[in-house]
């Protein structure tokens, strides 16, 4: 299973780290991506990276904010957040499989394995 951590409550402009561990799961053979989903809204892709590490995506809105890496020995991939932003509240999730985007927009269908998600809350 895959597991997000690292959400919490932080003010606007702060920064955060989120990281993706999987059990029983290997990650090294998939790309793993990081979607959110904010109360009332429909669930979108935010980030996501190659099994290697070498290609990564990320949404318009988080360009220059986010980074996504992944350490394929510690079987982890990490989402580092900064200038955080009150539309950045969400539940944000990882998930393995097939990092997938149309129109510059990363799709969830690609995605197999999927973790529980962390409350990522920004304050104004």
């Amino acid at each position: 299973q895959l597991q997000a951590s690292g959400g919490g409550l932080v003010q606007d402009g702060g920064s955060l780290r989120l990281s993706c561990t999987a059990s029983g799961l290997t990650l090294i053979n998939g790309a793993i991506g990081w979607f959110r989903q904010a109360p009332g809204k429909e669930r979108e892709g935010v980030s996501c990276i190659s099994p290697s590490g070498n290609i990564t995506r990320y949404a318009d809105s988080v360009k220059g904010r986010f980074t996504i890496a992944r350490d394929n020995v510690r079987n982890t991939v990490s989402l580092q957040m900064s200038g955080l932003k009150p539309e950045d509240t969400a539940v944000y999730y990882c998930a393995a499989g097939r990092c997938i985007t149309h129109d510059g927009v990363i799709k969830d269908y690609g995605m197999d394995h999927w973790g529980k998600g962390t409350l990522v809350t920004v304050s104004s």
